[in-house]
């Protein structure tokens, strides 16, 4: 049986939490969204999906892009290529750890 230790190929500790395996899962199937819808779907703060939305730019897995809308500046946030095969490959490696293999 392994131990603790075992490296599970595929997974992404930084998809470990939660709000951000959320945004990925929206940006996978939106391609982009705008922070504060990104920020009511995970039912987080500004400085909470700050902090995730940079990780996730940070490690390359989104692009952040501001632009002014409605007289305001907005972010949005938009997957990568990296991020995408990432993302897939962690819900893969989920998958297996689910079913036990």
């Amino acid at each position: 049986m392994p131990d603790s230790a075992t490296i599970i190929v595929g997974f992404e500790p930084l998809l470990q939490a939660a709000a951000r395996l959320q945004v990925m899962a929206v940006l996978v199937q939106a391609q982009e969204a705008e922070f504060a819808r990104l920020k009511e779907l995970t039912g987080t703060s500004d400085s909470v999906m700050s902090k995730h939305l940079s990780a996730l730019a940070d490690a390359g897995l989104i692009k952040l892009t501001k632009a002014t809308a409605d007289g305001r500046q907005r972010t949005w946030a938009s997957v990568t290529r990296t991020g995408h095969k990432i993302f897939q490959n962690h819900v893969a490696a989920l998958q297996r750890i689910i079913a036990g293999t």
